[in-house]
């Protein structure tokens, strides 16, 4: 049987209940859905996240005293990027391939990155709003290296937000 932790006080707890209930999510493998539909499993994952422009307003108080007002400003997501070993799959450089042509209306698409724990289970989730790949490579190839070749693709999107 479990006991309360003496380093955290009674009544600080936060998650679901009164006490932690989950461990941390172990790091392992990712997916990536483009509309629904599975595109293949990649190793790294990077640029999760969205910050704030702050708007600093000098301000002056009812006493004569000034003060700074931060507010929350233009919001911005961070491109995303994926790695993984380069498989005979040409789903994601078609798609750049769109991009390059101009193709606007095929370009932007709904996507999901999904983590997974060690038995290929869904343990996280985040979706993406009109994602497209602003950027894919290859890999470095050398005739003396025995290295997996690892492609990337970078996603820009327009907003996004954890489901799960």
């Amino acid at each position: 049987m479990a006991t309360e932790s003496p380093l955290v006080p009674e009544g600080t707890r936060t998650g679901k209940g009164a006490g932690i209930t989950d461990d941390p999510l172990i790091v392992f493998n990712f997916g990536l859905e483009v509309d629904g539909v599975l595109e293949g499993y990649f190793s790294d994952c990077s640029g999760i996240g969205s910050e704030h422009d702050i708007v600093e307003s000098q301000l002056v108080n009812k006493n004569g005293k000034s003060f700074v007002f931060k507010a929350p400003g233009i919001i911005k997501y961070n491109d995303v990027s994926l790695k993984r070993g380069i498989t005979a799959d040409m789903q994601i450089w078609d798609w750049r391939a769109d991009v390059e042509r101009g193709d606007f209306k095929a370009i932007r698409k709904n996507c999901s990155i999904i983590m997974y724990d060690r038995n290929f289970r869904e343990v996280a989730r985040w979706n993406f709003y009109n994602a497209w790949p602003s950027k894919v490579s290859g890999p470095d190839l050398s005739s003396s290296g025995n290295d997996f070749g690892i492609e990337e693709v970078t996603l820009v999107h327009e907003g996004f937000y954890r489901e799960k």
